[in-house]
C-alpha cells in the first residue's frame, strides 16, 4: 500500500459502497434492528445545524447522539408508537459522489451526497426531499464493517427544520 488514504483494490471500494446502500434502505424501510447491528460500539450519529466550522461538543446541534443515546432513540422507534412516526413515513433515499478512503489499516472515511423522500404520512400527506453531504466512518471488525461515525450534513441544516423522528 503506497498511500494510506486509497484503497487497494475494487473489492474494497465495492464493499464499501455496498455497505452504504444496505445502511441507506435499512433505514429508509424503518429496519431498525438490523440498522443497529451495523453500528460499532462506539457509535456517534451527529447532525449538526448546517454547514460549518461545528464542534459537536460545543454548538449546539440537530442531533447529537452518542452509542446509547441512539439506542433509546432506536427503542422509540420501534414501539410504533412515536406519535411523529404514526405511521411510518414512506422513504426513499439516493446516494451520489460516493468518496471512500482509508484512514487506518482498518478504518475507512466516506463521504457522499443524498436525496431522501419522505411521504410524510401522519398529518401532511405530502412529500418532503431532505438532500446533503454524509459522513460515515467504517471500521473493519471481524465480522465486516461496521460504523462508528456518521455526520449529516443537511443543505437546509442552518434553517428551521421540521421533526426529524426517523433515521436521517
Amino acid at each position: 500500500m503506497s498511500d494510506a488514504s486509497h484503497l487497494d483494490n475494487f473489492c474494497e471500494w465495492n464493499e464499501i459502497q455496498e455497505f452504504l446502500y444496505l445502511e441507506a434502505r435499512l433505514a429508509d424501510e424503518s429496519r431498525y434492528k438490523e440498522w443497529e447491528e451495523l453500528l460499532d460500539n462506539d457509535m456517534i450519529y451527529w447532525v449538526p445545524r448546517g454547514e460549518g466550522d461545528f464542534d459537536p461538543q460545543r454548538d449546539v446541534s440537530i442531533i447529537n447522539d452518542n452509542r446509547a443515546r441512539l439506542a433509546t432513540r432506536l427503542r422509540q422507534l420501534r414501539t410504533g408508537t412515536r406519535h411523529s412516526q404514526t405511521p411510518v413515513s414512506q422513504m426513499r433515499r439516493l446516494l451520489a459522489n460516493i468518496q471512500p478512503r482509508r484512514i487506518s489499516e482498518t478504518e475507512y472515511h466516506v463521504g457522499s451526497n443524498f436525496a431522501l423522500f419522505e411521504m410524510q404520512m401522519q398529518s401532511t400527506e405530502r412529500v418532503v426531499i431532505w438532500a446533503g453531504r454524509v459522513e460515515h466512518k467504517l471500521r473493519r471488525s471481524e465480522s465486516g464493517l461496521r460504523m462508528f461515525f456518521k455526520k449529516v450534513v443537511l443543505v437546509n441544516g442552518g434553517e428551521p427544520i421540521p421533526s426529524l423522528a426517523f433515521l436521517i
